[in-house]
């Protein structure tokens, strides 16, 4: 047992510069990919559909894993809700990104649970050390 005791116990910290960046940039990215998902899955339809979920979650899977954190999958979530979500705003032009249709709930709602289940599934933090283990 380590002498600073409980992760919840500790005072909040910032993150290390680089891992700011990375959460700016994994949060850029996800924003990238809600609108290149927003165009896609209207263009071809079941085909368009699936790449851009398929997409969306490659994304959050793997910047869980790219950062060993939740928050990892938490910064591209939330750029792609941001951006999904102004894209669904009409202008006053009456243009608008997302049609009526069934394919855009389906992306709009299957893109946020995606987002939630890669966030909650994402990796926690495991103990490190060679006495993490009772039977050695």
């Amino acid at each position: 047992m380590s002498d600073r005791g409980s992760m919840l116990a500790q005072p909040l910290q910032m993150p290390p510069a680089g891992r700011a960046v990375a959460y700016v940039g994994l949060l850029l990215l996800g924003a990238v990919t809600g609108v290149a998902g927003a165009l896609v899955q209207a263009a071809w339809f079941p085909g368009g559909l699936l790449l851009a979920l398929v997409g969306a979650a490659g994304l959050f899977i793997g910047g869980a894993r790219a950062l060993d954190s939740r928050a990892g999958a938490v910064a591209p979530a939330a750029g792609w809700m941001i951006s999904v979500i102004l894209s669904t705003a009409g202008r006053p032009e009456g243009d608008f990104l997302f049609g009526a249709g069934g394919g855009s709930y389906l992306f709009l709602l299957g893109g946020m649970a995606l987002a939630v289940i890669c966030a909650t599934i994402g990796l926690g933090r495991q103990p490190v050390g060679d006495d993490v283990r009772l039977g050695k």
